[in-house]
């Protein structure tokens, strides 16, 4: 008890020493400060609400024992990175480390070491009851686990998990510093670091990570001196999503996805491709006029449309899908299944389905956030109050702000895909167009992407980056506008809306007429990289 208590006394005079050297900056900042720092590299105006950042031996003196937070990077350049990284989470989520958040996913170059292959780098947020040390033997047990072995400092290696943050402590002993001295200097550090935080600074525990920077404007000044989301997208860090055995840049340009459904009763099509030959022809047409992904839906969503069963939507779907993933016009493209039944989901992606499209979010069929998790695919989750049945009923159609409602209600399904288990950088968001708005209000998302995306950075930078999938086509709003009641003559109206939303930040659109939208994608992509400059 005694050597306990002498080791303790050394560990909180080394602290002190280095908390006072600087590293935990005893002031913190306002919500304006933090706000001021991610949209400039100018130092923030004055200070305000005085913070003290404890040091770890002061939080274990204290006799602290409740969960602490934690932030842990994650980095891979060795073997299959995907898989080592899902391996990783799940051997944390099995060792005392609760995950409650998660980065984008980059692939950067790699520093100080040149010539080696590219890493793949990410970030979690999360929390736990083991002390830092042994939060730090737990993590380097998981990196043996994987196969890491000693190397050359920098060089390559499967996996390389450190402690960012841990609570409010700033650690300085032998074998661990948090935060990390050379944090400062790696944008494949920062940029998924900053994704864990939010804009609004209203997070107490995010003020005091802030305060242990070292820079005044907290870890957004430090990203953007090291350029910030001006540098992402070049050839040092790119933000990705692992689809299949590819890493998909979406701010490449647009991907234009096609619709192909199975239903007799779908608004648009309903009827024409029931059968193979027809739904394969279909898939054929779409293909060759330009289509990065073919969604296939064998449930109609249509307001007010009969809900089938999971065992009826297989019956429509298993005989088309098993036929065209044959088909060699398949080779690399992207299959979505458009579903929100879990066990569809499991069967699409068994038989081959790279991607689920689920139109609730998860609110129809829970289980599908937990099995889309284990299946390691994109996952789709879209906008809607109630079902396809309710959606339009009009106490569904009320919204105070349906840009910022829409923001916050999205936030929520993607907060509970992610803590069941779908990291952040497999989820695309869809604002669900034509479901649970007036025509009014779907202009009015269209208009106002951007402004969804800053609402959602309020609350996580890593949920605002998130790719954004759009689907207008055909859509009786735009009917409305044009006078046009059949809605095969709606593709110049569905063109039109495509490049409005590509410009305001979809990276997705769905449509039935491919030919025409994916010369609009071409046309705002241009347009978006000009406005760049």
């Amino acid at each position: 008890m005694l050597r306990a208590k002498d080791t303790l006394r050394k560990m909180y005079s080394a602290a002190k020493g280095y908390y006072c050297g600087g590293l935990a900056a005893p002031n913190a900042f306002s919500a304006l400060d933090l706000r001021h720092s991610l949209s400039s590299s100018r130092k923030p105006p004055g200070h305000a609400n005085l913070f003290r950042v404890r040091s770890y031996t002061q939080c274990a003196l204290a006799g602290d024992s409740a969960d602490q937070e934690i932030v842990i990077a994650l980095g891979s350049n060795v073997g299959d990175r995907i898989s080592t990284f899902d391996r990783a989470l799940w051997l944390m989520r099995n060792s005392g480390i609760k995950i409650t958040r998660h980065a984008c996913l980059y692939e950067t170059a790699p520093a100080y070491v040149t010539d080696q292959p590219r890493f793949l780098n990410s970030a979690v947020r999360g929390t736990t009851k083991l002390g830092p040390h042994d939060l730090l033997k737990k993590l380097k047990e998981i990196e043996k686990d994987i196969g890491r072995t000693a190397g050359v400092r920098y060089g390559p290696r499967p996996i390389d998990l450190d402690i960012l943050l841990y609570g409010d402590s700033g650690i300085k002993s032998e074998t661990l510093t948090v935060p990390h001295e050379r944090i400062h200097e790696r944008p494949f550090v920062l940029a998924p670091l900053v994704d864990l935080l939010g804009s609004s600074a209203d997070d107490c525990m995010e003020k005091s990570w802030h305060s242990l920077s070292k820079c005044n404007g907290g870890f957004f000044d430090l990203w953007n001196k090291l350029g910030g989301e001006s540098v992402v997208g070049t050839e040092g860090i790119k933000r990705v999503m692992p689809v299949g055995n590819t890493l998909l840049d979406w701010r490449e340009r647009t991907l234009v996805m096609g619709v192909l459904n199975l239903t007799p009763d779908s608004f648009s099509d309903g009827g024409k491709f029931q059968e193979v030959e027809a739904a394969i022809s279909q898939a054929r047409l779409l293909i060759s006029e330009g289509a990065d992904i073919i969604d296939i839906g064998a449930q109609s969503t249509r307001p007010f449309a009969r809900r089938l069963s999971a065992n009826e939507e297989l019956e429509r779907l298993v005989p088309v899908l098993d036929a065209i993933t044959k088909i060699p016009e398949m080779e690399g493209k992207l299959l979505s299944v458009d579903t929100f039944y879990a066990q569809v989901a499991a069967e699409a992606v068994k038989r081959g389905a790279t991607m689920i499209n689920d139109v609730s979010g998860g609110q129809l069929d829970p289980k599908i956030l937990e099995v889309v998790a284990e299946l390691g695919v994109p996952y789709v989750t879209m906008h809607m109050r109630g079902d396809p049945s309710t959606m339009q009923n009009e106490q569904n159609l009320q919204y105070d702000d349906v840009c910022k409602d829409v923001a916050s209600e999205l936030y929520a399904r993607l907060r509970a895909a992610e803590l069941s288990g779908i990291p952040l950088w497999r989820i695309v968001l869809d604002p669900g167009i034509g479901f649970s708005k007036k025509s009014t209000q779907n202009i009015e998302v269209i208009a106002g992407l951007e402004s969804i995306r800053e609402e959602m950075g309020k609350m996580s930078l890593g949920a605002s980056h998130v790719p954004i999938l759009l689907g207008p086509s055909r859509k009786r709003f735009l009917g409305e506008i044009c006078n046009r009641v059949d809605p095969l003559e709606r593709d110049a109206a569905t063109a039109s809306a495509v490049t409005i939303a590509i410009l305001n930040g979809a990276n997705i659109v769905r449509v039935h007429n491919v030919r025409y939208n994916v010369d609009a994608a071409k046309v705002s992509d241009a347009l978006r990289k000009y406005r760049r400059k």
